[in-house]
């Protein structure tokens, strides 16, 4: 047999290595996370992941100002972010008889308008002109609070100078929950003391109308004698002079703050 001669036999097994080298390359998966990049394409971007912030930072809610009206108050509070209204919802409404449905009807159509509209200048729900008054009274005063206009619970109405012992404060105090409704009290601070009281908020609804109109005006009395929130409780309406002393002492601490 003819022997191969050795020149030969390396080139060709040089020729091997090479085309196995070749072919090894030419199999190599696309999907390499490098190939993209490595054959000039784009890679695609990654979702940038902004930080809770910016213009939708610093949400809070406020609560404007309880509006009365020929069927009962009506009090609107608005979650803010970012300068806009997110959220309106009615925390007072006129309740019994017809005013239930009337305000079942008419609340979620205002609170949708407001969100809407981002401001008080929504239309009244037809049907509806009172409550839509007074929602539209209150949420002007919610969003006054939010700009920062120094109007209604928790800042003084006359702005500057009007820290305790000077000027006159007009202060709500928070709704205190009781057990047969939220009591809540508007005081009006002068000079130190309390000149008046109004409130705008206590319990309704079969006795409870009879405890309220017979209690709430003594307190109210009670309160602008003493000066203070310690005020005796009215006999058989010991609930809703509970009620009346923690929001009236809620209201008296923002003024003295």
């Amino acid at each position: 047999m003819r022997k191969s001669h050795p020149v030969r036999r390396a080139v060709l097994a040089g020729a091997a290595t090479v085309s196995g080298i070749v072919l090894l390359l030419s199999l190599k998966p696309a999907s390499d996370p490098g190939s993209a990049s490595a054959a000039g394409g784009a890679v695609p971007p990654v979702a940038a992941q902004s930080p809770q912030g910016g213009r939708g930072a610093g949400a809070g809610t406020v609560t404007g100002d309880a509006a009365g009206t020929q069927y009962g108050p009506v009090q609107v509070r608005l979650t803010v972010s970012g300068g806009k209204i997110t959220k309106a919802e009615a925390v007072q409404a006129p309740t019994g008889g017809q005013s239930d449905r009337v305000t079942a009807d008419a609340v979620p159509k205002l609170n949708r308008a407001a969100v809407a509209a981002g401001s008080a200048d929504i239309d009244a729900v037809s049907g509806a002109t009172y409550t839509s008054a007074g929602y539209v009274k209150s949420l002007q005063s919610a969003l006054d609070k939010a700009a920062g206009s120094g109007s209604g619970s928790g800042a003084a109405e006359e702005g500057p100078g009007t820290g305790a012992g000077q000027g006159t404060q007009v202060l709500t105090g928070d709704a205190a929950q009781t057990q047969y409704g939220p009591v809540q009290v508007r005081v009006t601070v002068s000079g130190g003391r309390i000149t008046d009281v109004e409130t705008l908020r206590a319990p309704r609804g079969g006795r409870s109308d009879q405890v309220t109109a017979d209690a709430v005006p003594r307190l109210d009395r009670a309160a602008v004698a003493a000066g203070t929130a310690d005020i005796d409780a009215v006999s058989g309406a010991t609930y809703t002079s509970a009620g009346y002393r923690q929001s009236l002492q809620s209201a008296l601490d923002r003024a003295g703050g």
